[in-house]
């Protein structure tokens, strides 16, 4: 880097201050990141061999003067409410899942009081004092219990907060406010046991009171130094929110009347090559920091080059952006237990036993969906080997399976299996115990020969520590103990908990977060989420105390926030030469994003050396937005057409032919049928192949002789029995005493009772009806000249009758059917039109029966479960005033004709198969 960095200045003055006594030195940095590439400057720096100097974050430091642990927010959580256990009437006590809705921003505002040393009885009897003027209209004596409860939780804030204080010292463990606290009521005995050391405070901003006296006290003594990094331009616009606190302090502090502020800079009027780039969401974003890399890879290396993500929900789309030939790489976020697959596993189960739990703990039902959600996940189905039984389920039609009726048809010996779908029970320490064992049975699968799975193995350890961590709060706290509360820690934790990535610190390319990037400088700065609400981020109120109480006692608001955001930002850019700002451009949708003030403000406040630059760049849309499908008509494929000829074309097949070729191909020529699947919900055909299946059962013994109206009353008698006989032959396991199945299985019932009313008023009129055959196959070869080969037409039909001495071919019909839907007008183009896919099946089943009809008048048609009130739908061919619907030889001859014009398509070689869009 052309210009010295922060780093590297600190470097050569502890050097040049401490060269004697280096190894007395603590050096105080704002984080953890920042200790290696100072030790690496120093190392550059030292020609001899020297014990280097102690480097330890703030929060390290604090620690070490208080003597007091930090413990994370879950424990915390749960030693507050031991504290709250202790402390209220047994009769008054909350759910932990109850309580920690509230605890949470409770602690939340103990912390900011305590880091500020802010009297918390003052601003706790405070907030107790604006609730009782907020319900100053209601008398005592009238106010509800509700009040009552409510204005009693405000009481025992100054005792909520008084007795977690002393139980945590008392324990020698804190939340970070109390760790200040107890820091600077330690810091005169800190500094007379430390009076032989030195210490350095480098590259902070914003300090809170307690920070503030901490290190005010040490430079008192002096026993300490502070090296600011603040670039003049900003510390002496009094507008300027970069220079907020800075200002504050070079004003305030006592040191400073006598001592200079350093370091002040003049770096950021330096030349600056600013590109600001807007695009579309998050993508975009990605996809254009990618190029941009790749072109930096171009001229050199990429040393000396920061990714900051003001968004780190973008680490993977960047990652996947990022050209293949950077070699050298640099993360210094963790990646998210989110979406961390093991984690997503125990998601899947903890859904599939709470659910399973609350519904049955005995029978433990299970829901089809959760079943296999947990044997398809990655890391199960190769060690489960669970292929039959997932099919099983589907062509069974589970929709809820039982603990034991799962195990009955899972007929291996497998541990992982076992461990996963084995009962769990309401403790929470022995659902623990078990997610542990499945973690180390999946970790004992996985090999390490492979990168991918080495890095598995890294997302599985990771879920298991905090498994660990949780059977650790758990079992030192018996009071919390509930599946449910489990379920809500254990997604708290995993909210928190990340996986660390493996790279190089020094080299390559450097992607961090925003807080991440204090104290460091780059030459190249690539931003990210440049928006408004991400950086700098919105404005968030998760607090009990006012806005305008915390103004009054000096407790942070969102104007200090922004003021931090905007010193981070400037710091980026103050010793960069490249910046590359990117935001999201969209002003409408779900990921809308406006432009960041920081950008308008770079406009407004230009510097003369600054070449600021914007650019749009929108998304390449195609001007086809889908290309239709041709496949041409190989050896093959003629071969399998012949096939289909020879063993018999459907009129559904024809028809589907019509509707699009290449869905004929898909199904017909390739064979590619549905997955099976459980149908949760019974589907439009599944009630249609019902109602098919129970006519047919109930009319099976009526068959070759006449009707009676003695018939129709035992086929109605039957009804119930028959249509649930059917739902079981169809629909398996399916569930219908409940939800919309069982409305299914109500509509398939008077689907049918209809029917057979309509049955028994036609006898009662009068009508001779006498059934042929039912749901039965019938065939016919169709020869023509201009066919290649002969042509077999076969398909089922669903009823044909003798009805008043006349053939009828019934085709019944689930869906709605109109009288309009089976009148042809004209026969030119009758196979090029899909609403004619009706007239084309019922004149397929009229040709194929013809031959069997021995001179008999023949009439084909629909009966529409959704008309039935217009009663039979009969084909006719309407010319001008003339109606025909008697299918007569010449009506057959100019069916067959159009027919055959639609067989020479299918069956041409140099008419592809061409996709439509209906």
């Amino acid at each position: 880097m052309s210009k010295p960095t922060f780093l590297n200045q600190l470097a050569q003055e502890v050097l040049k201050s401490n060269s004697n006594t280096l190894s007395e030195l603590t050096i105080v940095l704002p984080n953890k990141r920042a200790k290696v590439f100072l030790l690496e400057e120093l190392k550059l720096l030292v020609l001899n061999n020297v014990f280097a100097p102690e480097i330890i974050s703030i929060e390290e430091f604090i620690q070490e003067v208080s003597g007091i642990r930090s413990v994370d927010s879950v424990e915390l959580l749960f030693e507050f409410y031991e504290v709250y256990l202790s402390i209220t009437d047994k009769d008054k006590q909350e759910s932990f899942e109850n309580f920690a809705n509230w605890a949470k921003t409770l602690l939340q505002d103990f912390n900011e009081i305590d880091r500020y040393l802010l009297e918390p009885n003052k601003i706790l009897k405070y907030l107790e004092d604006i609730k009782e003027i907020e319900h100053w209209s209601v008398d005592v004596d009238k106010r509800t219990s509700l009040i009552e409860k409510h204005m009693l939780f405000w009481k025992k804030l100054p005792e909520y907060y008084h007795s977690l204080y002393q139980y945590l010292v008392n324990k020698g463990i804190g939340y970070q406010g109390l760790i200040y606290r107890e820091a600077v009521e330690n810091l005169n005995h800190f500094s007379e046991n430390n009076n032989d050391k030195h210490f350095v405070f480098a590259g902070f901003n914003a300090l809170n009171q307690a920070e503030e006296k901490i290190i005010q006290h040490l430079l008192a003594l002096d026993l300490a130094k502070v090296y600011w990094d603040i670039d003049e331009t900003l510390l002496n616009d009094t507008f300027h929110d970069a220079g907020y606190f800075q200002r504050k302090f070079k004003s305030e502090w006592i040191y400073y009347k006598t001592h200079p502020y350093e370091w002040i800079s003049n770096d950021f009027k330096t030349e600056k090559n600013i590109h600001v780039i807007a695009t579309s969401k998050a993508i975009g974003q990605a996809k254009i920091v990618g190029s941009i890399v790749e072109k930096q890879l171009e001229k050199g290396n990429l040393q000396n080059m920061a990714l900051v993500l003001g968004e780190e929900s973008l680490l993977l789309p960047m990652l996947y952006s990022l050209p293949a030939n950077v070699d050298a790489l640099n993360i210094t976020m963790g990646f998210s237990s989110k979406n961390n697959p093991a984690q997503l596993l125990l998601t899947k189960l903890f859904k599939l036993h709470t659910n399973a739990l609350t519904r049955n703990p005995s029978a433990y039902v299970m829901y089809y969906k959760d079943v296999l959600d947990v044997l398809t996940h990655p890391l199960v189905e190769p060690y489960v080997n669970a292929n039959e039984l997932v099919s099983i389920i589907n062509k069974s039609n589970y929709s809820f399976i039982t603990h034991k009726k799962l195990v009955e048809l899972y007929s291996k010996e497998n541990q992982l299996f076992s461990l996963l779908f084995q009962k769990w029970d309401n403790d929470s320490v022995t659902v623990l115990e078990k997610i542990a064992q499945i973690l180390l049975k999946i970790k004992s699968n996985l090999d390490y020969e492979t990168e991918e799975e080495k890095i598995t193995n890294a997302f599985v350890y990771s879920i298991f520590k905090v498994i660990n961590k949780m059977i650790s709060y758990f079992s030192k706290h018996p009071s919390i103990n509930d599946l449910k509360t489990l379920q809500a820690i254990y997604k708290q934790v995993i909210d928190v908990a990340e996986v660390s990535f493996e790279g190089e610190p020094l080299s390559g390319l450097q992607i961090m977060g925003v807080l991440e990037s204090r104290v460091l400088d780059f030459e190249t700065v690539i931003i990210t989420s440049v928006n408004e609400g991400k950086f700098p981020a919105g404005k968030s109120t998760n607090s009990f105390i006012p806005y305008d109480v915390k103004l009054q006692y000096g407790l942070p608001t969102y104007k200090e926030k922004d003021a931090i955001y905007t010193y981070h930002f400037y710091h980026l850019l103050q010793r960069a030469t490249n910046v590359y700002l990117i935001y999201n451009s969209d002003s409408q949708g779900f990921d809308a994003g406006e432009k960041s003030r920081f950008i308008t403000q770079l406009e407004i406040e230009k510097q003369p050396n600054h070449n600021l630059t914007f650019q749009y760049y929108n998304p390449d849309v195609a001007n086809i937005a889908h290309q239709l499908i041709t496949i041409p008509k190989t050896e093959s494929v003629m071969t399998r057409l012949h096939e289909i000829a020879t063993k018999g074309f459907s009129p559904s097949s024809l028809t589907t032919y019509i509707r699009n070729p290449i869905q004929f191909y898909f199904q017909r020529v390739l064979h590619i049928s549905e997955t099976d699947e459980v149908e949760e919900n019974i589907a439009v055909n599944t009630l249609g192949t019902i109602i098919h299946g129970t006519l047919e059962e109930l009319y099976k013994p009526t068959i070759g002789r006449l009707l009676t109206k003695e018939d129709i009353k035992m086929c109605i008698s039957k009804i119930d029995d028959e249509v649930l006989n059917q739902f079981k032959e169809v629909y398996k396991e399916g569930e219908i005493k409940k939800g919309r199945n069982l409305l299914a299985f109500e509509v398939a019932k008077r689907n049918v009772l209809n029917f057979l009313k309509t049955e028994l008023e036609a006898l009662e009129n009068g009508d001779e009806i006498q059934i042929i055959s039912l749901e039965t196959t019938y065939e016919r070869v169709l020869t023509d000249a201009r066919l290649p080969f002969p042509v077999l037409i076969k398909g089922n039909v669903d009823r044909i009758e003798l009805r008043n001495r006349r053939i009828r071919i019934v085709d019944y019909k689930t869906g709605k059917v109109d009288k309009n839907n089976v009148i042809l007008k004209d026969w030119n183009g009758l196979s090029n039109d899909i609403k004619n896919d009706k007239i084309i099946q019922v004149l397929a089943y009229a040709f194929m029966y013809e031959e069997q009809t021995k001179g008999q008048e023949m009439e084909a048609g629909i009966i529409s479960f959704k008309n039935l009130k217009s009663g039979f739908l009969p084909f006719q061919f309407k010319q001008d005033k003339d109606v025909v619907a008697t299918i007569s030889g010449e009506i057959m001859e100019n069916y067959l004709e159009q027919i055959v014009i639609l067989l020479q398509k299918i069956l041409n070689k140099d008419v592809p198969f061409e996709e439509k869009i209906n």
